[in-house]
């Protein structure tokens, strides 16, 4: 398995999501509006794909791991919906309490995406040490 690889992916998603809220804060409703729907595309197939994994995976460890993205699935699912409910308000104390509410979620996200990227840490690491311990067992054993 290409661990460095997939981390550099990772790595490349956290910039252009860092770089994408840089840009956001500068940008008129309209544009920011077009960045969430491509948001959107994005984060929607990511749960299909997570929810297809889940229901493929058999009672392993892949499996916890699938049905945890599909429940991030299920999470940005209600994002969305609030999303789609802004557009609709009229009135400044709800869309105030909606702003505080998403930049709870934000923060929630990120503190997740952070736990997220210390479990990956550790469980490539586990993957690397059960494959060095097998290849040393396999070394033993043709010794």
């Amino acid at each position: 398995m290409d661990f460095s690889a997939q981390l550099d992916e990772l790595q490349h998603r956290v910039a252009e999501a860092k770089e994408a809220a840089e840009a956001a804060v500068t940008e008129s409703r309209d544009k920011l509006r077009q960045r969430i729907d491509e948001a959107k595309v994005e984060v929607d197939q990511a749960a299909k794909d997570a929810r297809q994994e889940a229901s493929a995976a058999a009672d392993s460890a892949r499996s916890k791991w699938a049905q945890m993205k599909a429940d991030a699935g299920a999470k940005m699912d209600d994002l969305q919906a609030r999303i789609d409910k802004r557009g609709h308000q009229l009135d400044a104390n709800l869309a105030a309490e909606d702003a505080a509410w998403a930049d709870d979620d934000a923060a929630a996200a990120i503190d997740y995406a952070s736990w997220a990227v210390g479990n990956a840490r550790l469980a490539v690491l586990d993957a690397i040490d059960a494959e060095a311990n097998a290849d040393e067992l396999a070394n033993k054993a043709g010794a």
